[in-house]
């Protein structure tokens, strides 16, 4: 393509910065991808001629490849994706293991508001990208672009209120998650520098799973893997060369989620990918009904995560032996965020195979959604098997990677650990049926299946089953919940894969 076609194919605005800063036509060039990396030509300008072969391209390959390899191709880059926002909080409660116990469970304690921040990114990310999937299946590329936009713009606004309202009412927070006073302190610290952030985080995860709902999982891959990497050498250099404590834990977490989100903002202006303009900003109602169609079952899931995360910092520290309450309640956060990073590869496996499903349920193909909704299930329940045995064996010396100092936080983590292990490898069944439900826009069914394991099961089971074993009933209460959880989703899984209706 000559340096004249391109330039006549830019918009008024963007011909008029080329040929100011660009004096003759050798330069052009150079200039075209100075402002192409400064996000100017899609600002500006127009979707490109690249743009409509690369999704032309890309819905060949979604609805023409083999399931099998390309869920397997899709779901590499998600699952470092979901194992990379894992690794944010693994990070953390590894640097804070070793400043104290308190410290451990004020991170911990914190996990609530994460999981808040996590709920409203991945409804209008989930929300809007399930739309944004089916929409390029059926090639209305224009409903995608205003779809994006909106999701996107919403999510940095309602994470711009929780913010405000948080610092507020910081101290208040800490204690509605469950901080009893000598955690408090540490609580606050970690929520200062996760509150400022909060509008980045949220969108962030909006934006991640709009890419990798495209189809575009390593752009994704390469925001959030990035801004990992920076904080672990963030963790090392605030915690332990500035002495900061938990407030560095958080102001590096803070820094590397912020640098994350202008990777990813940056990843949605490549060629091919919907892009996020503000004029395609639309903030109707049908908007936001689509959204709540394709993002409430997330959004019900985070919400009982953040609800069921309450309470048992609550009843572990009220069951918990005289003194040993904050022992107790690092041991269940720590394996809160082991169970989580394990959990992160079905995850990730489950969103490789949402845009394979998206596409084809698009594009009327259903008997691709199936084989590949019965190839990732199979996938995840194996993975998770050889999970369980390893952490089951491996329990006391996974703990002690955390906090080896504190004999009573090994202990019961070691046995909670354990007891969640048992029924760890049912969740693959209800997990990959919901997200099917889910892409396929059949809320209903989704949003039941996404409240079972953090919340129609594990409430109830939480508030009863210690009032007969004790301490014991709050250890058990995530395994028997999990248990509950897959019976409730296997006769949808079995009716998905053998009903020839689509």
């Amino acid at each position: 393509m000559t340096g004249n076609t391109e330039l006549a194919s830019q918009s008024p605005v963007s011909r008029v910065l080329i040929v100011i800063t660009c004096k003759d036509k050798e330069n052009y060039i150079t200039c075209r991808y100075f402002l192409y990396f400064c996000g100017m030509k899609k600002i500006f300008g127009s979707t490109s001629k690249e743009d409509e072969q690369q999704r032309q391209e890309r819905f060949v390959l979604m609805t023409e490849s083999p399931v099998r390899q390309l869920v397997i191709k899709m779901a590499v880059p998600t699952i470092i994706s979901m194992l990379v926002i894992a690794l944010y909080n693994i990070i953390d409660a590894f640097f804070v293991g070793h400043i104290s116990t308190e410290a451990t469970a004020g991170v911990g304690v914190s996990f609530a508001y994460m999981t808040f921040i996590n709920a409203i990114g991945f409804y209008f990310g989930h929300g809007s990208g399930n739309y944004i999937s089916t929409a390029l299946g059926a090639k209305k590329y224009n409903d995608a672009e205003k779809m994006a936009a909106t999701g996107f713009l919403s999510s940095m606004g309602i994470g711009a209120i929780a913010a405000i309202v948080g610092l507020f009412f910081l101290s208040p927070l800490s204690r509605m998650m469950g901080a009893t006073p000598d955690i408090l302190p540490y609580s606050n610290d970690y929520l200062l520098f996760i509150l400022i952030g909060t509008p980045f985080m949220m969108s962030s995860l909006t934006l991640n799973n709009q890419l990798r709902l495209q189809g575009n999982a390593r752009y994704a891959m390469v925001g959030l893997t990035t801004g990992a990497i920076l904080n672990i050498f963030l963790d090392a250099l605030f915690i332990y060369v500035l002495d900061m404590g938990v407030k560095g834990a958080s102001l590096a977490t803070c820094i590397s989620q912020m640098t994350g989100w202008f990777i990813l903002l940056m990843g949605t202006e490549m060629n091919g990918n919907v892009h996020i303009r503000l004029r395609s900003f639309t903030p109707k109602l049908r908007s936001y009904v689509d959204i709540f169609n394709g993002g409430a079952p997330s959004l019900m899931r985070h919400v009982f995560v953040c609800v069921s995360t309450i309470m048992l910092n609550r009843y572990a520290a009220y069951y918990a032996a005289p003194g040993t309450e904050a022992s107790t309640i690092a041991a269940f956060a720590i394996v809160s965020r082991i169970m989580m990073f394990a959990f992160s590869i079905i995850l990730g496996l489950g969103q490789g195979f949402q845009p394979v499903c998206g596409f084809n349920h698009g594009a009327g193909l259903h008997q691709r959604v199936r084989k590949s909704f019965a190839f990732t299930t199979i996938l995840a329940t194996i993975i998770l098997i050889i999970t369980s045995i390893a952490f089951a064996i491996f329990a006391p010396d996974i703990i002690k990677i955390f906090r080896s100092e504190d004999a009573e936080l090994v202990k019961i983590g070691t046995r909670v650990l354990r007891w969640q292990c048992l029924s760890f490898p049912l969740i693959g069944v209800s997990t990959v049926t919901n997200m099917m439900y889910q892409t396929t826009r059949k809320t209903l069914v989704a949003t039941v299946l996404s409240m079972g394991r953090q919340g129609i099961f594990f409430i109830p089971t939480i508030m009863i089953l210690p009032l007969f074993i004790g301490f014991q009933g709050v250890e058990m209460t995530q395994a028997i919940a999990d248990a509950l959880t897959f019976l409730l989703a296997l006769p949808f899984a079995i009716k998905e894969t053998l009903d020839p209706k689509p």
